[in-house]
């Protein structure tokens, strides 16, 4: 079997609702979600959700090659792309071929991935995440009755601007979880997406455990800023999540060294090649991984096999348009199907019908750092 070549698409994640963070909101709930499908001489095609940057020189590197060689193709690329190729859109390229790989894979095996990776157990532990900050209290609980719905019992919500209002809404959430429920109390997270100077995560975060117990607080400070999450670490009781946006093993074992991370993430988008390597240096250091994303169904096959995931994040409750997934949620779970490979699908006819709700790539959201990020002295309203 050979690689003959790739197609790029790209369709929409539409929330029907605003979503974002600390750092901006999608008013419309529209997202963009590029799609790279790898083609061999076998007809066996696969599928990785991720960005296509100089995606013509990275399939240079493994073009004509056997697909299955997965992990020594995944080394190839980031050589061919060594100069720009461990950080930003290239790393993301570089994991959504990665993950049609393993899909190739999988198939030209007849597994479903988790099987061919060693998983044992198709469920995987889900914690609900909404993306929430721009909702008033109404719509927020009704998103967050949805999960609960499903079974799970533990949530992250979006904050950072206003300790008073995320102490409100950690409540909220703290309340729909365990309602009708007996037994153990939820779990709760707050995301503010690197939002914070390093006393004023202190600072913020003493204050919400006066009263409230959070099982974790992710990225309070710069993603690379090992002595900062080490400060914020030693100042609360919650652990430290943080490395979704971290790019190779060398961005995060700067702060395993440093003792600055207890919640060790990943994002769907760099790759479950990349995921695997992380996930057995966590490992080695006794702690746990988390993936992140919208849609991280390599990531969920992939948590199967590892002896230290903890949880993965469950965002939207449908995947994107024109993209189906082998994959339920029930009884606070991801449960996989036994589709070949990812179990992921992608109606190509429907993607394009889609094209008119694609938003500007220019446009402002989340993805857009706020020039007083970490320099604010009061309160931001929310909502």
């Amino acid at each position: 079997m050979r690689i003959t070549g790739y197609r790029t698409l790209t369709t929409v994640q539409d929330w029907g609702r605003p979503v974002g963070d600390a750092n901006g909101v999608y008013a419309d709930g529209v997202v963009r979600v590029p799609i790279v499908v790898v083609e061999t001489d076998a007809g066996i095609s696969g599928v990785g959700l991720g960005p296509c940057v100089e995606i013509e020189n990275v399939f240079a590197a493994i073009e004509g090659e056997d697909p299955r060689s997965v992990t020594a193709l995944y080394d190839t690329m980031l050589r061919r792309t060594f100069k720009a190729g461990h950080t930003g859109a290239v790393f993301g390229t570089i994991g959504a071929i990665d993950t049609a790989l393993w899909d190739i894979k999988a198939q030209a095996a007849g597994e479903p991935l988790w099987r061919l990776l060693g998983g044992r157990d198709r469920r995987v532990p889900a914690y609900a995440s909404g993306l929430d900050i721009a909702l008033d209290d109404a719509e927020f609980v009704a998103v967050y009755e949805a999960y609960a719905e499903l079974g799970v019992r533990a949530a992250k919500i979006k904050g950072g601007l206003d300790v008073e209002h995320d102490a409100h809404r950690l409540a909220l959430v703290r309340d729909v979880l365990a309602k009708g429920r007996r037994g153990a109390r939820p779990s709760l997270m707050l995301d503010v997406n690197e939002t914070w100077a390093r006393k004023q995560a202190v600072r913020y975060v003493s204050e919400l455990e006066r009263t409230l117990d959070l099982t974790w607080v992710e990225e309070p400070v710069r993603r690379w800023d090992a002595e900062g999450h080490a400060v914020v670490g030693r100042g609360i009781r919650a652990s430290v999540a943080t490395g979704e946006n971290l790019t190779g093993l060398e961005q995060h074992r700067a702060l395993i060294a440093a003792g600055a991370v207890d919640i060790v993430q990943t994002a769907a988008v760099w790759g479950i090649t990349h995921f695997l390597r992380v996930a057995a240096l966590a490992h080695a250091h006794d702690l746990p991984v988390s993936p992140i994303g919208t849609t991280p169904a390599g990531l969920l096959h992939a948590a199967t096999s590892v002896p230290n995931h903890l949880v993965s994040e469950l965002q939207d409750l449908r995947p994107p348009v024109g993209v189906s997934v082998d994959v339920r949620v029930e009884n606070g779970a991801f449960v996989l199907g036994d589709s070949p490979g990812l179990g992921v699908r992608v109606d190509e006819e429907a993607v394009a019908v889609s094209s008119h709700l694609l938003p500007d790539p220019l446009a402002g959201g989340a993805h857009i750092r706020p020039e007083r990020a970490g320099r604010r002295l009061h309160a931001v309203e929310t909502g």
